[in-house]
C-alpha cells in the first residue's frame, strides 16, 4: 500500500468482539493473567500479550504499527513526547565513556540535551562543524557510537544528505539516527536512504492539530548489532536487568525498539496515554492531505516574501539558487517543506514589530499545526544557547521561523502583508 493508504489503515483490523471500525482507546492501567503461569510467560516474552500500559497498550500498538508502515521500519516505540523519543534513542546505543556525533543544525531543546544533560550522565556528543558528511567524519572515532541529525533542520531549513550520512557511519560501524519530523515520512523515508534508526516528534505534523504531545522511535532493522558486538555489547550479551535476555537472538531484527521498549520506557516511564494515540493516530489518517497543503502554501508565501522589498533575505529551500535545492530535489522529490526562516530590513527591532503584528499566524513555538505558526527562535527555542551557538544552528537574532498552515494562501499572505507594513510604518 502507498503511504496515503497505509496513513488510513495500517495497523489496525477490524475489532473481532465489538466489529468497531475506529480503534478503540483501551483507558486501562493493567491486564488480567489467566494464571500464574500466564503471567510469568507473558513476563518471560514466550506469549503474545499484554501486562501493563507502561510497557505497552493495545491503543498504542496501533500507532506504533502505524506510524512503523509509514517509515519503512521493522517496529516503533512511541511515547510521551518527542523530546522523550530523541533521549531514549541516544541512550539506547550508548554507555558511560561513548560519544554520539551530531550535526550542529538541531532543534533547540535537542541541542541542550546533546550539550548539557548527556554529558552529565557520562556520554558526550561530538558536534561536527557543519552538517556535511566530511565535517561529521572528522569527529567520529572509536568510542563513537551513532550519528545523528535531522533530515530537514529546525529552524535552520538545510536539508540533510542523508545517504552519505548513513555511509559515513556504517563505514565507522556505527548507525544514523534521523529526527524526521518536518519532512514526515509522507516526503521522505530516511531508512529507504540508509538510515537505522527514525525519531519523531508526533506533536507536529503528525498530528497536525496542535493537541497532542507524543514521540516516536522506529527501528530500520537493518543495522548488524551482533557484527559489531564490541561496540554495542548491550544487544548481544546477557541483560542482567531482564532476567539474562539477549535481545539480538530473541528479537532478532527487531533488537534495538525491543531494548528500547524494555529497558527504557519500562524503567523510566516516558509512556503515551491511550487518549494520546487515540488523538494522534486521528491525525495522521490525514497527514498525506495536510501536507499537500503545507506544501503548496509553503511555495506561494515563499514566492512572496522573496519577492518583497521589506523582506531581507529568506531561508527556503524550493527554489534553485538554495544551497540545498538539489537534495531538496533528491530526497524530498522538489516539495520544498512548509518550514522556512526569514529576516525583515531593519534587523530585529523591526522583526520584533512584525511578529507582535500578526494577527492570523499565532505567535508560539510549536510547528505542524493546521494552523499558520510564527516564532522567534532567539528568544525561545534557542534562548538557551549563545549567540555563536545560535549561528551554528541556523538562528539569528532577527529570525522569525514560519511554519505555514492549510489556511486559504491569499489569508495568510494578508497577514504577513499587514504585519510587514506595520513594521515599516514602526521605524
Amino acid at each position: 500500500m502507498r503511504r496515503e493508504t497505509l496513513a488510513v489503515h495500517s495497523g489496525y483490523e477490524v475489532d473481532p468482539t465489538t466489529k468497531a471500525v475506529a480503534v478503540p482507546i483501551y483507558q486501562t492501567v493493567a491486564y488480567a493473567f489467566d494464571s500464574a503461569d500466564h503471567g510469568a510467560a507473558l513476563f518471560n516474552l514466550e506469549v503474545e500479550g499484554y501486562r501493563y500500559s507502561r510497557i505497552s497498550n493495545p491503543t498504542t500498538a496501533v500507532l506504533e504499527r502505524r506510524v512503523a508502515a509509514l517509515e519503512g521500519g521493522v517496529e516503533a516505540l512511541c511515547v510521551s513526547t518527542g523530546q522523550a523519543a530523541v533521549n531514549y534513542a541516544a541512550l539506547n546505543v550508548t554507555e558511560l565513556g561513548s560519544n554520539i556525533v551530531s550535526i550542529p543544525q538541531l532543534y533547540g531543546t535537542t541541542y541542550t540535551l546533546f550539550a548539557h544533560v548527556l554529558p552529565s550522565q557520562g556520554v558526550t556528543v561530538r558536534f561536527a562543524a557543519s552538517d556535511q558528511p566530511d565535517a561529521v567524519e572528522a569527529v567520529i572515532d572509536e568510542k563513537t557510537r551513532a550519528v545523528f541529525c535531522e533530515s530537514v533542520g529546525n529552524p535552520a531549513g538545510n536539508i540533510c544528505d542523508i545517504e552519505a550520512l548513513a555511509r559515513v557511519a556504517h563505514d565507522h560501524g556505527v548507525p544514523l539516527i534521523v529526527d524526521n519530523t518536518v519532512a514526515t515520512p509522507i516526503l521522505l523515508r530516511p531508512i529507504e536512504y540508509g538510515a537505522d534508526i527514525v525519531v519523531h516528534s508526533l506533536t507536529k505534523f503528525l498530528g497536525g492539530h496542535g493537541t497532542t504531545l507524543g514521540g516516536a522511535i522506529v527501528d530500520g532493522g537493518k543495522f548488524p548489532w551482533t557484527a559489531h558486538a564490541q561496540r554495542f555489547p548491550m544487544f548481544t550479551r546477557p541483560d542482567p536487568s531482564y532476567h539474562g535476555l539477549v535481545y539480538a537472538d530473541h528479537f532478532k531484527e527487531a533488537a534495538y525498539i525491543a531494548r528500547c521498549r524494555s529497558v527504557y520506557q519500562r524503567t523510566t516511564g516516558a509512556v503515551l496515554a491511550p487518549l494520546s494515540a487515540f488523538l494522534l493516530l486521528q491525525g495522521i489518517e490525514t497527514v498525506a492531505l495536510r501536507v499537500e497543503r503545507h506544501v503548496e502554501n509553503g511555495r506561494r508565501v515563499a514566492e512572496f516574501l522573496r519577492g518583497d522589498r521589506r523582506v531581507e533575505w529568506l531561508n527556503y529551500a524550493g527554489f534553485p539558487d538554495s544551497p540545498y535545492h538539489a537534495l531538496g530535489q533528491k530526497y524530498l522529490g522538489g516539495r520544498a517543506c512548509s518550514l522556512m526562516t526569514f529576516g525583515i530590513k531593519g534587523g530585529f527591532d523591526a522583526g520584533k514589530q512584525f511578529y507582535d503584528a500578526l494577527k492570523l499566524f499565532k505567535r508560539l513555538v510549536n510547528l505542524g499545526d493546521a494552523k499558520s505558526l510564527a516564532c522567534h527562535p532567539a528568544s525561545t527555542t534557542h534562548r538557551q544557547m549563545s549567540v555563536e551557538e545560535q549561528r551554528k544552528a541556523g538562528v539569528s537574532p532577527e529570525t522569525i521561523r514560519l511554519s505555514v498552515g492549510i489556511e486559504h494562501v491569499d489569508d495568510i499572505i494578508a497577514d504577513l502583508d499587514q504585519a510587514l507594513e506595520a513594521a515599516e510604518s514602526d521605524e
